[in-house]
């Protein structure tokens, strides 16, 4: 019987771990590392990605691409792609797994197709493969058989598939729903704290949370001085957010507001760790003192 090859675009914390799942379940996986990073190739390695030269040749020879980057990318490589596929001759089935908007799939739905090529909208909500329970990939578009074929195949382990119907954009309005709790959440903590540190309230209103919001503090703490290190990354997936409620007649402005916090994190020297290099010991409240200096013209006050 003939493998079955995937491609997994790109092989970063996320991709790297779907395509590791991949490989032990029997497929051959593979993705172009030209022009990536030291540290992308070496999770390419440990999840057992083969490098072929060229995107050119991932049409050639994927019969199913995974298309697993920061949002900003998404349409950009869904180009290349497209390019790639008119180049080869191929037409591989494309599954933009990516946080973007409804509005933000169609157009690359519009570029795949125009291309010859298949196109499945995918969101991916939870922790990456082998990290708790696993993602669920919630697919949605004119036929999703592939994906669902795929998650058949693996029997849930690793990541299940959920189908959500014939409308590409329904999958990504999911994940634009869930993420902006998730991740809205998480910046809303930090900017009450950065406003308390700014106002030199952190210990009185530290003291007032272990009285009152002690379920709240103990998210604060656990999820806040990871929160640097993802921040560059996760500024245009809130504004995909922001785009999606917009979209539906929703406020944009809680996730323009906590794309503006990732934006000050992003300028802490803490953004430039990464899951192997952070310094698990750093409290929230060094990791908001650090914060509250990019503030724009704040000079954060001490507790008194």
């Amino acid at each position: 019987m003939t493998t079955v090859i995937i491609a997994v675009l790109m092989p970063g914390d996320m991709g790297h771990a779907v395509g590791r799942v991949l490989a032990d379940a029997g497929y051959d996986v593979v993705t172009c590392l030209a022009g990536r990073s030291e540290r992308t190739r070496a999770l390419a390695e440990t999840g057992g990605l083969s490098d072929l030269d060229s995107l050119d040749a991932v049409a050639a020879e994927a019969s199913l691409v995974l298309s697993i980057l920061p949002p900003a990318a998404a349409l950009g490589l869904a180009g290349d792609m497209a390019a790639a596929m008119e180049r080869s001759g191929a037409r591989p089935v494309y599954v933009d797994c990516n946080a973007i908007s409804p509005a933000t799939a169609r157009d690359i739905a519009q570029v795949i197709e125009a291309a010859g090529a298949p196109f499945i909208d995918a969101g991916i909500i939870g922790t990456k493969p082998g990290s708790g329970s696993g993602p669920r990939f919630y697919v949605s578009g004119a036929d999703t058989g592939p994906m669902e074929s795929l998650g058949e195949s693996l029997d849930g382990k690793g990541f299940q598939v959920v189908g959500l119907g014939s409308d590409p954009g329904r999958a990504s309005a999911l994940k634009m729903c869930y993420a902006g709790l998730t991740k809205g959440t998480w910046t809303l903590h930090t900017a009450v704290l950065l406003a308390a540190e700014a106002q030199g309230l952190t210990a009185v209103l530290r003291a007032e949370f272990e009285h009152s919001q002690g379920q709240a503090l103990a998210q604060m703490e656990a999820r806040v001085p990871r929160l640097p290190a993802d921040s560059r990354r996760w500024i245009g997936e809130m504004e995909e957010i922001a785009k999606t409620f917009a979209d539906a007649g929703v406020t944009p402005g809680f996730h323009e507001g906590a794309a503006a916090v990732f934006r000050l994190l992003a300028q802490t020297p803490f953004a430039a760790e990464t899951p192997e290099t952070m310094d698990k010991s750093r409290t929230m409240e060094e990791t908001v003192r650090e914060a509250a200096k990019h503030l724009p013209g704040a000079e954060p006050k001490s507790d008194g």
